[in-house]
């Protein structure tokens, strides 16, 4: 039946039912995330194969709409079988936990509804982005500076890579790459694959990245950055960009910032810190010597979202450059948007800076959780994650069958869980394929029975080993030994 003219002359959205929707649907968001999701008497995972998640969820869109108590179903439905990734047993990922004024800024900011582009429909949030990228950069040492908050880490890293090709070549915004020479990008085996994504997605190619040995640890080695770099020079090629790692994503290493700065100043390079994973050390004092020489950098990814449990997403591309290189690099002008006749101060303006348009507020989170708990309450949340790895790599050690890859330098435990069937027989020439079926066996275990969640890989030329990162603020003690004494329930057979 067509509406009337009355019909459409009418809203179409009931404030009084909307919001009487909204509030049951929060009850039910309290209870099965914040409180169930939380407990862990509590499963983290109702697993379900995709076809029987399918049917159970109804995923089909229909011309007609569903009644109200339907809906508030479908809420709790998908509540039930989501990972509960503030589980204090989930150590899958390097997000976890929950900070409850966090997600008060998150659901603040959805409900607000703004994009961060002009102060005139975002007047809170580009003053409060600015103080909050100030305060970030002052951890990293730098008294001015520009940045912005990025759709995650890995969009702050192809960020820093088309900054570093701008200041070098300004010209590739107007005529594009059929001019350039051939770029080379440096960064280590171990770094986030980003590098190698945004090599592809803006034409330097994957052919074009570099990498530069490792030690034992995964930390990036300068001698053999600078062989490399001189290797790619006399190839014909110009070195734009080194790309180091504070908290690689396996193995948790530091790349020594200081001394790879001194090859980068040596040869003019770009020097980008992709810190998304560690940068949080350098609220605390007793941790920060990890990132000695950050300060060097022209640009560091930082991620919030990660240590700090600012919540998904919060990640921060900071730079040192105060000649306004990120609008100069990426802006368009529209006339629509960004008029330079506005009663206001148009640098105000920051929409330009960013190759989005749409951008979220990714700085209330952090900003509302920071005000709560103050530069204090982060430095314990960073060293109290250092003192539950410690902990639980003693117990590690006081028990048969667990077996590190190496000492942790950050919140990273790698190691083997060898079963009984395999201890003592590490010579035998099937041991390595043996020892590689372990863990994806005790992950489906686990997944499968809903009791905790841990991730693995192999690294090189190392097997399958489990990868556990301590994060969360929620965890216990408890909980590590809980993680210890499960391992070895679901493996003890394999």
């Amino acid at each position: 039946m067509e509406p009337t003219v009355s019909d459409l002359s009418d809203p179409l959205i009931n404030h009084t039912e909307g919001q009487l929707f909204l509030h049951e649907a929060f009850k039910i968001i309290v209870e099965e995330v914040l409180c169930k999701g939380t407990d862990v008497k509590e499963k983290v995972c109702e697993w379900k194969e995709p076809e029987e998640l399918a049917l159970l969820l109804d995923l089909e869109l229909r011309e007609k709409g569903e009644p109200k108590e339907k809906l508030l179903q479908r809420v709790r439905d998908v509540a039930k079988y989501s990972i509960k990734t503030s589980h204090p047993r989930f150590f899958n990922q390097q997000f976890a936990g929950v900070d409850y004024h966090s997600l008060a800024g998150r659901f603040l900011s959805e409900a607000l509804n703004t994009n961060l582009f002009t102060y005139e429909v975002a007047p809170v949030f580009v003053l409060m982005e600015a103080e909050v990228l100030r305060g970030l950069r002052e951890l990293v040492g730098w008294t001015e500076g520009d940045g912005l908050f990025c759709p995650g880490g890995s969009t702050s890293n192809m960020y820093a890579l088309n900054l570093a090709r701008y200041r070098l070549y300004p010209e590739v915004k107007s005529q594009g790459l059929w001019s350039l020479p051939r770029l080379t990008i440096f960064t280590s085996p171990e770094s986030h694959y980003s590098v190698k994504k945004g090599a592809a997605f803006m034409g330097f190619g994957m052919d074009n990245v570099i990498f530069v040995k490792v030690d034992d640890g995964g930390h990036m080695i300068p001698e053999d950055l600078d062989e490399k770099i001189e290797l790619s020079k006399s190839q014909g090629a110009v070195p734009l960009f080194v790309s180091c790692t504070s908290g690689t994503t396996v193995q948790g290493a530091f790349d020594p910032l200081d001394r790879i700065a001194d090859v980068c100043d040596k040869h003019k390079l770009w020097l980008h810190v992709d810190a998304a994973w560690g940068g949080s050390v350098l609220f605390s004092k007793k941790h920060r010597h990890l990132m000695k020489g950050v300060n060097r950098a022209n640009s560091v990814a930082w991620n919030p979202h990660k240590m700090l449990v600012a919540g998904l997403q919060c990640s921060a591309l900071l730079l040192k450059d105060t000649t306004n290189l990120l609008k100069k690099c990426h802006s368009a002008n529209a006339s629509y948007l960004f008029q330079q006749d506005k009663f206001y101060d148009v640098n105000l303006d920051i929409g330009d800076k960013s190759v989005q348009c749409s951008r979220k507020v990714d700085c209330l989170k952090l900003w509302l959780m920071w005000k709560a708990v103050g530069s204090t309450g982060l430095e314990q949340r960073v060293d109290k994650a250092f003192f539950h790895t410690r902990y639980l790599v003693d117990q590690m050690k006081k028990r048969d069958g667990f077996q590190l890859l190496r000492e942790p330098e950050f919140v990273n435990v790698c190691f083997w869980f060898i079963p009984p069937s395999l201890r003592g027989k590490g010579k035998n020439a099937d041991y390595q394929n043996r020892l590689a079926k372990v863990a994806p066996v005790i992950k489906e275990r686990m997944m499968k029975q809903g009791t905790m969640m841990v991730g693995y890989q192999p690294l090189g030329d190392r097997v399958n080993f489990f990868r556990i990162t301590i994060l969360s603020p929620l965890i216990s003690q408890k909980d590590l030994d809980f993680f210890l004494d499960e391992i070895e329930r679901l493996g003890n057979d394999v």
